[in-house]
């Protein structure tokens, strides 16, 4: 019973958005969909002593109202110095910093990325590794995509061999079972209520920042906050 998710791709995205991928067989990143601007495709949030701070990642959109995920392009390299730089200062003091930072400094300071899709995928691949989340991670241009919201759903869980599509909750608003019943496929719900707390700087705790947070908080240990990586 082979389970599929299909997400769009997010920038250094929440830890639930890896609880979705430890808890499906394929991950298939889903960025032939229209770039949303003001959305997670490019920015994620990490905690400061003022409170929650966006990170952005600048892209090429004037005039390109109708362009893709995919087709997104970041607009320079200063931003990633930028990054990292708010990062080091914002998660020097917490308890596995410099562990993290061995292997997620390099993927800022030493990779240049053309598209948002290749930044994206680069970073979800190796907080992954890191993770020990061993899922199959593919593109959905990988695969012939169809007309239709749920019936293009339902056919690339098909093509995927999928028997199960685990869809997040809002997508219940669009989502239509029965085309997915017609092809013997099983829509479930993920769920992200629940989730514990765990040490975190800077105030008040805040569960939907980037998994960044959790990772230089508790390291190796960032599977006990989360409800479907083994321990």
């Amino acid at each position: 019973m082979k389970k599929v998710a299909i997400v769009q791709s997010n920038y250094i995205p929440w830890k639930g958005y890896f609880d979705m991928i430890a808890a499906v067989d394929e991950f298939i990143l889903y960025d032939d969909m229209q770039y949303t601007r003001r959305d997670w495709r490019n920015r994620n949030q990490i905690k400061t002593p003022q409170g929650v701070q966006w990170l952005t990642v600048p892209v090429l959109v004037k005039g390109k109202y109708h362009q893709t995920i995919r087709e997104t392009l970041i607009d320079g390299t200063d931003w990633a110095a930028a990054h990292w730089k708010t990062i080091e200062q914002n998660y020097k003091r917490a308890a596995h910093f410099n562990e993290v930072a061995q292997w997620l400094r390099p993927l800022y300071l030493e990779h240049e990325y053309t598209s948002i899709s290749e930044l994206n995928r680069t970073f979800i691949e190796h907080i992954c590794s890191y993770l020990g989340i061993t899922t199959r991670i593919t593109n959905s241009w990988d695969y012939t995509l169809i007309e239709g919201k749920s019936e293009r759903l339902a056919d690339l869980c098909a093509q995927a061999g999928g028997a199960i599509y685990v869809s997040g909750p809002a997508a219940k608003d669009y989502i239509d079972d029965a085309v997915f019943s017609e092809r013997d496929i099983q829509v479930s719900w993920f769920d992200y209520a629940g989730y514990p707390d765990y040490p975190q700087l800077w105030g008040d705790f805040v569960h939907g920042v980037s998994i960044v947070d959790l990772l230089f908080n508790c390291g190796a240990e960032s599977a006990r906050s989360m409800r479907c990586i083994p321990e």
